[in-house]
């Protein structure tokens, strides 16, 4: 990013000098670390690592990272699962008629009166969004 901004700076700033200076170190730091890396994958790929202490560790952080992992995609489960229960919420407060969204706890449209909430089909009583004609499940028509 340094590197776009610097044709906007003025080149014999100190300052700017000092921050461009820093960001190619920062870079090249950054090249030399991820090719240790790809070294020391490569060596323990074939075999050839000799640091059964640091091997050691690494296991310990691979570990730590799987369950790292697990407990993300469980926070992720578990916003997902809040999320569509707020969503829910919100939809059984939404008016099917006019939109209006209403106070928690009310049947009815404080708008128009018109019925909130799931409603079941007559037919085969499964659950229907507000202002369903026919049933997605039997295809029974609605009264409404």
């Amino acid at each position: 990013m340094m590197k776009g901004l610097s044709g906007f700076l003025p080149p014999d700033d100190p300052d700017v000098a000092l921050m461009l200076a820093g960001s190619e170190v920062s870079d090249l730091q950054k090249q030399e670390n991820d090719l240790y890396a790809q070294i020391g994958k490569q060596a323990l790929a074939e075999g050839r690592a000799q640091f059964p202490e640091l091997q050691k560790k690494l296991l310990l952080v691979q570990e730590n990272l799987s369950a790292a992992q697990a407990k993300l995609q469980s926070v992720q489960a578990d916003k997902e699962k809040k999320d569509y229960a707020r969503r829910t919420e919100e939809e059984a407060r939404l008016c099917p008629d006019c939109n209006n969204i209403n106070p928690e706890g009310i049947k009815f449209c404080q708008e128009c009166g018109a019925k909130l909430g799931a409603q079941k089909c007559a037919g085969c009583g499964a659950s229907l969004s507000p202002g369903t004609r026919f049933c997605g499940e039997c295809g029974a028509k609605q009264e409404g």
